[in-house]
């Protein structure tokens, strides 16, 4: 009988060279910084596709984010991690291409810590996503502009770390 071995994240230093291996939750409750991307992924109308995680997760459950997002294995490229997540959670696989990155810290009331260097990936889709139950409660399209609006006046629908990562998107791309 084999144990199910947790999650390692890649913990790095500000330059995003490995410096280690770390279980998931360890990780994110100790708050070290480790390697992570998320997925931006537009429609030909512009419109940047969000999921509602669901709403049995251990953290953030029912909020809205970004397409997905999720931590690299090691030895896996950014491109790489990024379309094996796509798959998982929202049932599609597309060309990916890399953004910008960046660090972010963003604290959970439940006590962990997303202390991320961050690698933004963006790809184009114009179907339909096969979600994920376990991972994924909703999707819909949005516009930017909507999406901005609607953050100001209803911040507590939107995941700490897509409020951080869509503005540093926005501002790079206005």
């Amino acid at each position: 009988m084999s144990k199910i071995k947790e999650e390692q994240v890649i913990l790095v230093n500000q330059n995003d060279e490995q410096i280690g291996l770390m279980a998931k939750m360890e990780a994110h409750e100790k708050a070290l910084l480790h390697r992570a991307f998320s997925v931006f992924v537009f429609n030909k109308n512009g419109e940047l596709m969000l999921q509602q995680r669901a709403l049995h997760k251990y953290h953030t459950p029912g909020l809205w984010t970004n397409t997905c997002c999720s931590h690299q294995r090691e030895g896996e490229t950014n491109i790489a991690a990024g379309k094996r997540r796509l798959q998982e959670e929202m049932g599609f696989s597309t060309d990916l291409k890399e953004s910008i990155s960046f660090i972010y810290k963003a604290p959970f009331e439940n006590g962990l810590t997303e202390h991320e260097y961050d690698h933004i990936l963006i790809g184009e889709f114009n179907d339909k996503p096969n979600i994920n139950p376990d991972e994924v409660a909703a999707w819909k399209w949005a516009s930017l502009e909507d999406i901005k609006t609607d953050m100001k006046e209803n911040p507590n629908l939107y995941t700490a770390w897509f409020k951080i990562i869509f503005d540093k998107y926005y501002d790079h791309i206005t």
